[in-house]
């Protein structure tokens, strides 16, 4: 399988972004439209993974401007074809543009142990967002980078 990995702007590409996240996060996880899709999408730099041969999008992700790592989402279809590695490292390099030391993401709790597994840490305390219970979670873009081939980022709202 071939894909093609773009960065996009949310003005231009919010259609195909959305396709993505309503099916992974709205339909599948049950999280609200008006939580999923937020005044940080207008802001953020996006990625964008499409099916060469179908030309269906398939992944996405954003980061902040200061380096918050979120709504990464990969089809039910692709989720075993490491779609999540493109978008990753998409992010990481526009980190790296950005001049950031840091990302961020925020662990669901159930994966804390996992993302502390590769170079992340806990930054204060627990809260809660979309009714689940979060970890602020960051690690260095040198060491987000070494472990790119062996980490899993899909499903991280």
């Amino acid at each position: 399988m071939s894909y093609s990995i773009s960065r996009v702007q949310w003005q231009q590409a919010a259609p195909l972004l959305k396709s993505i996240r309503e099916k992974v996060f709205v339909c599948e996880r049950r999280i609200p439209k008006k939580i999923e899709f937020d005044n940080g999408d207008r802001t953020a730099y996006h990625m964008l993974v499409c099916d060469d041969q179908n030309q269906e999008p398939i992944a996405t992700g954003r980061i902040s401007p200061q380096g918050e790592i979120s709504r990464i989402a990969v089809v039910i279809g692709y989720r075993s074809k490491k779609v999540d590695k493109f978008i990753m490292k998409g992010l990481f390099s526009i980190a790296k543009e950005l001049s950031l030391k840091e990302v961020f993401i925020s662990s669901p709790l159930d994966k804390v142990s996992y993302f502390t597994e590769h170079e992340f840490y806990p930054i204060g305390s627990v809260y809660m967002e979309a009714g689940m219970p979060k970890q602020r979670m960051a690690c260095s873009i040198n060491e987000a980078l070494k472990n790119i081939d062996s980490a899993k980022y899909y499903l991280n709202h």
